[in-house]
Parts: structure tokens; sequence; C-alpha cells
């Protein structure tokens, strides 16, 4: 058995190697199981590392990418599938629910880019409840204060008086 002082928590002969270890990874429901992964394990701190000899690491971050492109793509077909439920262009649902640009919001839709967390809840809410759209139109109104302001450049010169 192969045992080391942790480089982490410093304890002595609590760093034990391991091999042959099967670990699942989930995220968002979503899991990918990733075998024969070799390291070294702290039985002291519980913190470890990847075996720097073999290729455990890259089997296990690519897992890990994997699933999170798995769950961007899937959020992303979901706020595809809401707005096209709710007869919306991509350009109505970014003027009305994101506020940010058009081509984030397809990024969004393809997966490319993970959408935040509260567009997400809203695109549901309205899954769920449709009939909120009128109102989240109504109450839209006036509430997107960008582009309403104005300016004039005054190269005049006022003089202030006291009163």
């Amino acid at each position: 058995m192969k045992v080391k002082n942790c480089y982490i928590c410093g304890a002595p002969d609590a760093l034990h190697y391991f091999e042959g270890r099967s670990e699942t990874i989930s995220v968002k429901g979503m899991e990918r199981r990733v075998d024969n992964l070799s390291g070294w394990e702290c039985h002291v701190c519980g913190d470890g590392f990847w075996d720097p000899n073999n290729d455990s690491a890259d089997r296990y971050g690519e897992a890990g990418d994997e699933l999170v492109l798995a769950v961007r793509k899937t959020i992303g077909a979901e706020m595809k599938r809401i707005r096209r439920k709710l007869h919306l262009t991509q350009k109505e649902a970014v003027e009305l629910l994101s506020g940010g640009g058009h081509n984030a919001f397809s990024r969004y839709e393809r997966g490319e880019l993970l959408a935040p967390k509260p567009l997400v809840l809203l695109m549901r809410l309205l899954d769920r409840h449709p009939h909120l759209l009128e109102d989240a139109k109504a109450l839209a109104e006036g509430a997107d204060m960008r582009g309403t302001f104005s300016y004039t450049v005054n190269n005049d010169t006022e003089t202030l008086k006291a009163s």
C-alpha cells in the first residue's frame, strides 16, 4: 500500500493511493460515470488528487465538461420550446423578458451559454402559467429606461442669479 504524508493538511501517513475506482459526476440531475480512476486521497482531511501519471484527471474533467454542455443544451431547448409555446420571436422575448441582446438569447437557446437563472425561472413560470404573459407585457410598459433619456449640448454660458 502506497502511503505518504498529506500535502494538504500535513497529517502523517494519511495520504493513501487508490486505483480502479469508479465515480459518478452529477450536474442538474444528469450523471456520467467514470471508471478505472486512480489517485491519492487523505484519510484525515478527505482531500486528494488524481494520479498525474495516467489520464484519470483528463477523463474525469472531460466527463464533467460533457455534463455541463448537456445541461446547457437541455436548458436551451427548454427555453426555445417555451418561447415558441408563447408565440414569441427571439426579439420579442429579449425585449420583454431578458433585456439583453438578441445574440445572447440565441446563444442561450443553442446551449452555447447558460442563461441567467432569473430568465430561466421566468420562462418556466410562463410555461406553467402562460396567461401571465399578458400581465408581463402590461407591466413592462415604461419599465425599461434605456434610451429614454436625452441631452442637449449648450455652448452658451448661463448666468446664475441669486435670489
